[in-house]
């Protein structure tokens, strides 16, 4: 569908097909964490270091994402866990209100490995039907740690792999997914899964330095690209880092080139722009 290739063009605009991606749709997931009490502040921050698109929920895109209209991709958050639901993504927006927002594609949450895994992706099925009706591109956070699924076993290759698959059977367009600690076992995952697969930032990286890395092994893995939000928005210099971790995946710098940008950034005009 031509309005599918529009947008997609639009969320992946470069000719090397990666895709940097934020989110700023935490807040009924986990809290209003430090980075997104002040909203506008961190969402222009963010912006200015030049990712392709950004994930939020439809009252902040309403109310905040109008100056950035034309400069990043929208991408709207259809459903989300909570701090009280927190094994369980439930839809609070449609196809239709994305539309009316002007997003460039719709995120659904999903996950797998509970008792409540038929009723996750039923719901991911049935939007993925509206998602194509009016050609708009689908993103899915889709995580395998159901109650079956214990601890670290929800990094493990081949849950990992369950879950990002299950997004694809389902028609998902971009599964973002946990990274399963190493370039070589989330190779695995991708040539598993027959559509662009991006990580989440939730890995357990204390430091600009771990993250950088991360995001080098994960793109030599043949990752389509990554899906960062809590350290990026929480990060000293959300400018800067958003800057480095771009050429990361754009321009395949080394982790070391990518560190020395990052120092030069932090240091030679303090907010990194």
């Amino acid at each position: 569908m031509l309005g599918k290739e529009i947008r997609l063009k639009r969320l992946i605009p470069g000719e090397d097909g990666k895709y940097f991606g934020l989110t700023v749709d935490h807040a009924i997931a986990r809290g209003v964490m430090p980075g997104l009490d002040n909203i506008d502040d961190t969402l222009e921050k963010m912006i200015a270091g030049g990712p392709n698109a950004i994930t939020m929920h439809k009252g902040i895109a309403e109310k905040c994402f109008a100056p950035y209209a034309g400069k990043v991709a929208l991408v709207l958050k259809l459903t989300t866990f909570g701090v009280y639901h927190f094994d369980e993504d439930v839809q609070v927006a449609d196809v239709e209100e994305a539309i009316l927002l002007g997003a460039d594609a719709v995120s659904v949450g999903c996950i797998v490995g509970g008792d409540n895994q038929k009723e996750q992706i039923s719901m991911l099925g049935r939007i993925s039907k509206d998602a194509q009706r009016y050609g708009m591109p689908l993103v899915s956070h889709i995580y395998p740690r159901g109650n079956h699924i214990a601890g670290t076993d929800q990094y493990k290759v081949e849950n990992v792999i369950y879950a990002a698959r299950a997004a694809a059977e389902l028609g998902v367009d971009l599964i973002k997914t946990n990274y399963t600690g190493s370039a070589e076992s989330f190779a695995k995952v991708v040539a598993a899964v027959p559509a662009r697969v991006a990580i989440a930032g939730g890995f357990h990286c204390k430091s600009a330095e771990e993250y950088i890395s991360m995001t080098r092994d994960v793109m030599d893995a043949g990752a389509a690209g990554v899906t960062y939000g809590r350290f990026v928005f929480s990060y000293r210099d959300i400018t800067a880092l958003v800057k480095t971790l771009s050429r990361v995946i754009h321009e395949g710098i080394s982790v070391k080139e990518a560190l020395e940008y990052l120092e030069y950034l932090e240091h030679s005009r303090g907010d990194g722009r």
